[in-house]
């Protein structure tokens, strides 16, 4: 059984942790802009559905790695370490909501407390595109129009197409609030500065 007590510092991330950020943030955003030029898979044959699908499809092997590197990765990044599931961690969670409310940054490591929950937010929102666009990249097929028994998967995909604004909104104002106080994480996730 993995130890569960978050650790006490945020050392900087290793290299694959980095490189698989860098990959969920390209290969995420790409999919997520280049899925209007997909259309709305009536036709699955045009050069913005293949644009699409493969950058959807770049995104799913990023995210599978994550998830591996999640479960098998330094201890600092495994899930077990900072997935929000624990009353002491939603606790933590409320507590920075509570301390941005009244103006002071929380100062916790790495994915504790409400940055915990953002990145499980994120990780659901980008699994669900991915499983749902997964899907429909193997069930459709190029040239000819979209089946009946296929919609429901589309509008399942769709879904998350509006949680992603919202994902990213969220995670790029904690980036742009941390470096507006000096704590410029977002420099050691692109090996800016270690």
């Amino acid at each position: 059984m993995p130890d569960a007590t978050p650790p006490s510092d945020s050392p900087p991330h290793d290299t694959v942790t980095r490189l698989l950020h860098l990959g969920l943030a390209v290969f995420g955003v790409a999919a997520w802009l280049t899925g209007d030029w997909a259309g709305s898979y009536k036709h699955a044959e045009h050069l913005g559905f293949d644009v699409h699908r493969w950058t959807g499809i770049g995104l799913s092997v990023c995210l599978a790695l994550r998830l591996v590197h999640g479960v098998f990765g330094p201890r600092e990044i495994r899930f077990a370490q900072w997935l929000p599931y624990t009353p002491e961690r939603l606790r933590l969670a409320w507590q920075d909501i509570l301390d941005l409310l009244q103006g002071r940054l929380p100062k916790r490591p790495s994915h504790q407390g409400l940055s915990g929950v953002v990145q499980t937010f994120g990780m659901l929102v980008f699994c669900w595109m991915a499983t749902t666009g997964s899907l429909l990249f193997f069930l459709l097929e190029p040239g000819r129009e979209a089946g009946e028994s296929l919609k429901w998967l589309m509008k399942l995909h769709a879904v998350g197409e509006s949680l992603i604004p919202i994902y990213l909104a969220i995670h790029v104002a904690a980036v742009v609030v941390h470096a507006v106080l000096g704590h410029d994480v977002w420099r050691r996730m692109f090996f800016l500065n270690k």
